[in-house]
């Protein structure tokens, strides 16, 4: 099956997502416009583009994605996105599926002797798509039309796309977390506490405790999984948590900058300007702090 064949369906499937309940896992993307960079989280996905160019970037790691590539993300992070190619006649289409770290776990035992050079591994991936990649998550969009069919073979045509990502070119990192003790798990437990403490102040040697790292190698590690340093992976978090409280039009720019750690308003502005290219104030519907 080649990646074209799946333009007609991803199209179907956008006009009827409103209508119906969508595939468990399964989101098409398609916008007519490009973009500026934007800082957005993502999760662990498989992204397979149909049309249109997106560009990503995460600290030293960037990746441009062109009609028939596929982008793997293997851990939460806090990325800068931008739709580098897209029109009214030929939109960005992309098809993101959300893995899960459990089914890869379950694969363990059938495929955990394979292994990877530590050098290709990365939290961003992005290559060619895999004919047998594109033909499972064909098969997957199939189902859209038959809730039946989806209920009953939705879950295993899921674990299918999961073991097809591990045994493609760009599953090296998935493979690796296959292993609790591998680098690449130990770096994701430490992401978990820094996503769920990300208003504390952070402990360098606490999150090397956790990954069970001495505090040179944790660093080193981090930033080969995940292109960046744990304090900038946690003051991206920060600002785009603050973004959204500020767009929500319930925050001050002061009282957005303490919700999310900031013990400095003015710090907090001048760091949001450097990451969005706008002042936080632009943001926010909150002019006065409340009494």
């Amino acid at each position: 099956m080649q990646f074209t064949e799946l333009i007609a369906p991803a199209r179907a499937y956008v006009d009827r997502q409103s209508n119906a309940d969508p595939l468990p896992n399964l989101t098409v993307l398609q916008t007519t416009e490009v973009s500026e960079f934007d800082a957005v989280v993502y999760k662990p996905v498989v992204c397979l583009v149909l049309q249109g160019g997106k560009e990503t970037t995460i600290g030293d790691q960037s990746v441009t994605l062109r009609a028939g590539s596929a982008l793997r993300v293997s851990h939460d992070l806090p990325v800068q996105s931008k739709i580098v190619s897209a029109s009214a006649n030929e939109p960005y289409l992309a098809l993101i599926v959300s893995l899960e770290h459990g089914v890869l776990r379950s694969l363990y035992e059938q495929i955990g002797s394979v292994s990877d050079e530590l050098t290709s591994l990365r939290s961003l991936s992005a290559g060619p798509a895999a004919p047998a990649v594109i033909e499972t998550i064909g098969r997957y969009l199939s189902l859209m039309n038959s809730p039946l069919e989806a209920e009953v073979l939705g879950p295993s045509i899921l674990r299918e796309i999961h073991f097809r990502l591990l045994m493609s070119p760009i599953g090296g990192m998935l493979r690796s977390l296959l292993s609790i003790d591998s680098h690449a798990s130990r770096v994701a437990r430490a992401i978990m506490h820094i996503k769920r403490d990300f208003h504390q102040n952070l402990s360098i040697q606490e999150l090397a405790q956790l990954a069970g790292m001495s505090q040179s190698s944790f660093h080193g590690h981090f930033k080969q999984v995940t292109g960046t340093t744990p304090l900038q992976y946690q003051k991206a978090l920060r600002l785009i948590a603050a973004r959204d409280l500020l767009r929500a039009g319930r925050h001050s720019v002061a009282a957005a900058s303490f919700e999310v750690g900031y013990e400095s308003p003015t710090h907090f502005s001048r760091d949001y300007q450097r990451k969005f290219g706008t002042a936080p104030s632009r943001e926010s519907a909150v002019v006065l702090e409340p009494a």
